[in-house]
């Protein structure tokens, strides 16, 4: 996470772009398109924001490596985005092709804004070309304790014979240690073939007891059933146009304390969004205040989560996935 709130910052999250772009094999051009996309939208938080910040977030899908890029504020927001889009029009007395030069450059764009409210804003830029439509298109921010240099959450996610597993890990603490379980529950998950989530979560219970332990939830997508084993306090839910399904973890934390696993099953179809948080993030997180934020891209779902909802004393982990069109979702 770099804060973005004056010149210098920009300068910063200029280079840290670049070379991770470097790091991750774009060539030359490719390195520059990076580094255009993160200036511009660092001399819009430096403009427009209030609290702006930049994320960053490497992209992997088989051979393809890419790098996200959100740009989070709670500054005045946009009353009309397709007007701010248009090259030539500023309201800060800058060139107004910012938004605009952004679109071109990316691989995908994405952008939500409510006045008051403040704006989000995606890029995705690819080595090479694109890869191909996943069929889970899943978004994520994975932040660190403010003071802590690693991030004590992790994540991941497996296609398993044909269905896909979805995982979110809480390490408990924060820091290396914290850092360690929460990695070694996403090795374990991704070790095993195709199980109950039950019966993941009791194999990769050995795995960590050599750790501090972890909180540990999988969800997997059955038809029109998404099936949830929790332990400790994963906060996760199924959001439709018509609400939030909050779902059910047990108490314990896996590699210490497992009283009881259980599997429960929830309505899943076209328009659903999974949504799981690690307790760095406030469990009284909602989408209702946020008019056609469902439309958009998990990653920008889930900066709007982490804007709003971020207690600021842990590390959070906020994931947003929903079913490609090409396995029945939009």
């Amino acid at each position: 996470m770099i804060p973005v709130m004056e010149s210098s910052q920009a300068g910063f999250a200029r280079r840290t772009a670049a070379a991770l772009a470097a790091r991750l094999r774009f060539n030359e051009e490719e390195q520059g398109k990076v580094a255009l996309v993160v200036s511009e939208a660092a001399k819009n938080l430096v403009a427009h924001a209030r609290e702006g910040v930049l994320l960053l977030r490497e992209l992997h899908a088989g051979a393809h490596t890419g790098v996200e890029l959100l740009a989070i504020d709670k500054g005045p927001g946009m009353a009309d985005v397709d007007r701010c889009m248009q090259d030539g029009y500023t309201t800060a007395g800058t060139g107004g092709s910012g938004l605009g030069a952004m679109r071109r450059q990316s691989a995908l764009f994405d952008i939500h804004s409510i006045p008051g409210m403040g704006t989000v804003v995606l890029a995705q830029l690819w080595a090479g070309k694109p890869p191909p439509p996943q069929g889970l298109t899943v978004g994520v921010v994975c932040v660190p304790k403010p003071g802590e240099e690693v991030c004590g959450d992790c994540w991941g996610v497996d296609l398993k014979e044909g269905r896909y597993y979805v995982l979110v890990a809480d390490g408990l603490g924060h820091g290396p240690d914290a850092a360690r379980a929460s990695r070694a529950a996403v090795v374990a998950f991704l070790e095993q073939g195709s199980r109950t989530v039950v019966e993941l979560l009791r194999g990769m219970d050995p795995d960590l007891r050599g750790t501090r332990g972890a909180a540990v939830s999988i969800a997997t997508l059955d038809g029109a059933q998404l099936h949830y084993a929790g332990v400790g306090n994963i906060s996760s839910g199924v959001v439709t146009p018509g609400g939030i399904q909050r779902m059910v973890s047990m108490n314990g934390t896996l590699g210490h304390q497992m009283h009881r696993l259980q599997q429960f099953s929830y309505p899943w179809g076209p328009g659903s969004l999974l949504v799981m948080c690690s307790d760095g993030l406030s469990t009284q997180w909602k989408v209702d205040p946020y008019p056609g934020l469902l439309a958009r891209h998990p990653s920008v779902v889930a900066g709007v989560l982490y804007r709003d909802f971020v207690r600021g004393r842990d590390d959070v982990t906020v994931l947003v996935a929903r079913e490609s069109a090409s396995r029945g979702s939009p």
